[in-house]
């Protein structure tokens, strides 16, 4: 009996040696951070990587029930209800969720702990907007209008994060099944020469005019202007690319973690979901993934000043999104791109 305990008890402690963390590909943390908590925890970390964030909640999905890791980082409110609905998680209440503001706490039933949130909106080139004699739009119904013929570029909610959270807004913004709806809306923008895109790096990069092209105005990041200063080879004293904060017209995406049933090491999963909560941690990604800390203690870098948050965010629950998503892109579809 005393040898059964006894390889029992060693086969706990070898299961929580090593922590798989399955994410997406933008995750990004100092290794002196992760390091930090593997001395801590006498542990090893491993960082699955599982495409974007979509991709890696699918794959956890597959996985249900005997994952290959032990917690998802990266599920956002845009899919929680998926997630949720799988069953995927384990609930879990760290103590250092006291110090998260209510309006990030995104699941009440705590399968999802979050982590760190952005906004998208929409962004324009400073120098084109002041060269053309223009002010950026106050308005989405602006962009209809003959001045912005052929000067969006979008990406597809079917393709991209930032192209869901760009129509998600307009949702919450022109409604549905309304005198002038959503739909209305985006076939008015598709008649002004909408430029629509897979990708985000595609149309930032590419179509953007602040990269060559012929777009002076992009969906993008509340971040964007603020890392345009960041990876600017020359001292900047302000962004070359500003954002556009419309009422109700810009999306809050919050970012999670979770313990996924069947974990190997469950508590040492819920170990680094305190960890992720805690300053070291928080203040170590905003200057790499470009993301606000949840926690209201941490602190971000001074060039966060040019990353400017919304007033008035859409309001448009994760339990709506997630009722409604994929009846709203196929809508979308049928509407601009056939």
């Amino acid at each position: 009996m005393l040898t059964l305990l006894f390889v029992v008890a060693c086969g706990e402690d070898e299961e929580d040696k090593e922590l798989v963390i399955m994410t997406h590909d933008s995750f990004d943390i100092s290794e002196s951070v992760i390091e930090e908590f593997e001395l801590a925890n006498d542990a090893t970390v491993v960082i699955q990587k599982a495409g974007d964030a979509g991709e890696a909640l699918v794959r956890a999905i597959l996985e249900k029930g005997n994952p290959s890791a032990d917690l998802l980082y990266g599920v956002d409110n845009t899919y929680l209800g998926r997630a949720l609905e799988q069953d995927i998680f384990e609930t879990y209440s760290p103590d250092l969720l006291d110090e998260v503001p209510d309006r990030f706490k995104f699941d009440s039933t705590n399968h999802v702990i979050p982590i760190d949130y952005g906004y998208v909106n929409l962004n324009y080139d400073v120098e084109f907007l002041a060269e053309e004699g223009i002010s950026p739009p106050g308005t989405l119904e602006e962009l209809t209008n003959e001045e912005w013929k052929g000067r969006l570029v979008v990406q597809n909610p079917a393709t991209s994060s930032p192209g869901l959270a760009f129509l998600i807004s307009t949702i919450a913004y022109f409604g549905e099944d309304d005198e002038y709806d959503y739909i209305d809306y985006w076939t008015d923008l598709k008649a002004n020469d909408l430029l629509v895109k897979d990708g985000w790096s595609d149309s930032y990069y590419t179509d953007f005019t602040k990269y060559g092209g012929d777009r002076p105005l992009v969906v993008s990041y509340a971040t964007s202007p603020a890392a345009e200063v960041f990876f600017s080879e020359e001292p900047l004293d302000e962004p070359p690319t500003g954002n556009i904060l419309i009422d109700k017209a810009t999306f809050l995406q919050i970012e999670g973690i979770g313990v996924l049933k069947g974990a190997n090491s469950e508590k040492l999963a819920k170990k680094f979901i305190d960890f992720a909560l805690g300053k070291t941690f928080q203040e170590d990604f905003p200057d790499k993934m470009f993301v606000y800390p949840v926690n209201e203690n941490a602190g971000t870098p001074d060039f966060f000043k040019f990353a400017e948050v919304p007033a008035q965010p859409s309001d448009i629950s994760a339990t709506e999104i997630g009722e409604k998503r994929e009846d709203w892109i196929q809508a979308w579809t049928e509407a601009i791109l056939r």
